[in-house]
C-alpha cells in the first residue's frame, strides 16, 4: 500500500479599519477548483481597539463558511457519482 501526501494552503486576508474586521478565506484544490468565503467582526465602541481579537473572530468565522463551503461541495460531488442525495454530516 502506498501513502499519498496532500497538502492545501488556505489562504486569509483581513481588511479592517477602527470598528469593523473583515476576512477573506481560500482555498485551491488540486483539482483547480477554488473555495472562497468571509466573515465578519464588529469592535463595541465600548471595547478597546485590539485588532488581533477581530482577526480571530472574524478569520474564525471565515474558516467555519469555508469548511461550510466544502462540505456543501464535497456532497454535491457524491450525488453526482452516485447518482443519488447524500445525507451530510452534522458538523
Amino acid at each position: 500500500m502506498t501513502d499519498t501526501v496532500v497538502g492545501w494552503h488556505v489562504e486569509l486576508e483581513f481588511e479592517e479599519d477602527a470598528h469593523r474586521t473583515r476576512a477573506a478565506a481560500l482555498v485551491r484544490l488540486p483539482d483547480g477548483s477554488e473555495v472562497r468565503a468571509h466573515g465578519y467582526a464588529h469592535r463595541h465602541r465600548s471595547d478597546d481597539n485590539q485588532p488581533r481579537i477581530g482577526e480571530e473572530i472574524a478569520g474564525a468565522r471565515a474558516l467555519n463558511e469555508l469548511a461550510m463551503r466544502m462540505l456543501t461541495k464535497a456532497h454535491g460531488e457524491i450525488d453526482d457519482a452516485a447518482g443519488r442525495a447524500s445525507r451530510p454530516l452534522a458538523v
